[in-house]
């Protein structure tokens, strides 16, 4: 299977895609790594993860309106469900996370 660029990932993916705009630089979102990990662990692989570089993506960022890493956006079929940018604990994200699965 080809490696499909994180556009049509979004735009066609038919299971919840959250996707996290991080950057390699960027403090709070090594600290979310494990958070977004155990997170879509205990939502048993309901939503998958794309990890999106905003150094690498830059277009990708700017269209999604972007301003501040790290910054989630929840997609199905190319729609937004739900976005917010910061630092969260588990059980918000869980809390936020669970009423799309």
């Amino acid at each position: 299977m080809p490696k499909k660029n994180p556009k049509e990932i979004i735009s066609q993916s038919q299971d919840a895609i959250l996707v996290d705009f991080y950057a390699d630089w960027c403090g709070p979102c090594q600290t979310m790594n494990p958070v977004l990990e155990e997170t879509l662990e205990e939502l048993e692989g309901k939503i998958k993860l794309l990890k999106l570089n905003v150094d690498k993506h830059p277009q990708l960022a700017q269209q999604f309106a972007v301003r501040s890493i790290p910054h989630y956006i929840l997609f199905k079929r190319g729609k937004i469900l739900w976005r917010k940018g910061g630092i969260l604990t588990k059980r918000d994200l869980i809390q936020q996370l669970k009423g799309f699965v």
